[in-house]
């Protein structure tokens, strides 16, 4: 599909298919070169009046046949026409936010979208792409608004017998208890990224072994020799649609190796940063909160934890549900508002605003603190303040979007 927008679409779409056809209905048309008016390729194509498209221009789409050949000559016909051009990765998008057909949440949840590579990661980019963010931030808005109107005709007529004094606090504070509820939610990161799972035990303990049976391949080098992983080894996997980044470490024990012991304090390091720990050594060892696993049950049965053999598959199903259930837990719901590190930003910083609204006894200060706390959230559907990170967003997005 080829989409030309802009105010010279209606022109360009004429130039190729000699008339335009009717708004919002399909047409079979064969496309010529403009110059020569040699056929190109038999095509759908549409027309869409601005404002009411994507992009909120006037907007054309031809839907020609996929050949790379087809598709070149088509490009080279509409480049020979004056006033057009190719389309800059993420311009589309771009323009539809620019035009006010969508806001920069949306458009955040549209670059999940692309990027989207589980089911987890598609359901929660959707939500954001379909507006949902942007639609409470439109009911925050007007919670604010309220409030500072009220704080406003305290300071302007509160002279006046007929106006009462307004307490906007408690409205304050349900506001603030509503973007706290939503500030601790999982965020999208650990949907984009996946969540650390690292394996963790003594040397021989049957690391490895176990990471290549959950990655379903050879990941990690198997060996009876102790100590044959140095290094972290991660292998991003997705289990029943929900990322996961496993983590074979080093064997934490003492050794006057100096490559075995860089290896044990990057194994440490990543014990810290674990979302979720499978320790394979002894109970006593176990770091808190970890996944009691019994490796090599095959060969030692009735250790302590949940035994798991990777030669007779025991216990593989229930280790997986096992971090299934603790992976649902650390991860957004499916649909859910994930937010992105800069939303929670945004939503923490009208927080202290509030706050401090609630906290001054000065109408003066409230009302500052209310006009800077609406000024904040419209920076997080790009209403305001947003410039310096719009080329990111959008550059990061392929030429057709």
């Amino acid at each position: 599909m080829i989409r030309i927008s802009g105010p010279k679409a209606g022109q360009a779409l004429s130039a190729l298919a000699g008339a335009l056809p009717a708004p919002r209905l399909a047409s079979l048309r064969t496309l010529r070169d403009p110059v020569s008016a040699a056929p190109l390729d038999q095509a759908l194509i549409l027309w869409f009046p601005g404002p009411a498209t994507a992009t909120g221009e006037d907007l054309a789409e031809c839907h020609v046949h996929g050949g790379r050949a087809v598709v070149a000559a088509v490009l080279d016909a509409l480049g020979s026409l004056d006033g057009l051009r190719a389309a800059e990765p993420g311009e589309f998008t771009r323009r539809a936010f620019e035009n006010g057909r969508i806001d920069l949440a949306q458009a955040e949840g549209l670059a999940d979208l692309l990027a989207a590579e589980t089911e987890g990661q598609r359901r929660s980019a959707l939500a954001l792409a379909d507006g949902a963010l942007g639609a409470r931030v439109t009911g925050w808005q007007a919670q604010l608004l309220r409030a500072s109107a009220q704080v406003e005709a305290d300071l302007d007529f509160s002279d006046e017998g007929d106006v009462a004094a307004a307490d906007v606090a408690p409205a304050l504070r349900t506001l603030s208890a509503e973007m706290a509820a939503m500030l601790a939610e999982p965020g999208a990161e650990r949907l984009k990224d996946g969540l650390s799972v690292v394996l963790a035990g003594p040397p021989n303990a049957g690391k490895s072994s176990l990471i290549n049976m959950l990655a379903d391949r050879d990941a990690a080098i198997v060996s009876a020799i102790a100590g044959t992983t140095r290094d972290r080894i991660e292998v991003p996997i997705a289990l029943e649609g929900l990322p996961l980044v496993l983590t074979d470490t080093a064997g934490l024990r003492e050794t006057d190796d100096a490559v075995e012991s860089i290896g044990v304090v990057r194994a440490e390091e990543a014990l810290a940063r674990a979302d979720i720990i499978l320790w394979l050594g002894e109970a006593n060892d176990a770091p808190p909160d970890s996944l009691l696993v019994a490796a090599k049950a095959d060969l030692d049965p009735g250790r302590p934890g949940l035994p798991v053999s990777v030669v007779t598959g025991e216990g593989i199903a229930a280790l997986k549900s096992a971090i299934l259930e603790r992976a649902r837990g650390l991860l957004p719901k499916p649909g859910a508002i994930a937010l992105h590190l800069r939303h929670r930003s945004i939503l923490s910083a009208v927080r202290e605003d509030l706050d401090r609204a609630i906290s001054s006894s000065d109408l003066l200060i409230t009302a500052e603190h209310l006009r800077s706390a609406r000024n904040i959230l419209d920076r997080l559907t790009g209403k305001a303040g947003v410039e310096d990170m719009l080329d990111t967003l959008f550059g990061g997005m392929c030429i057709g979007k």
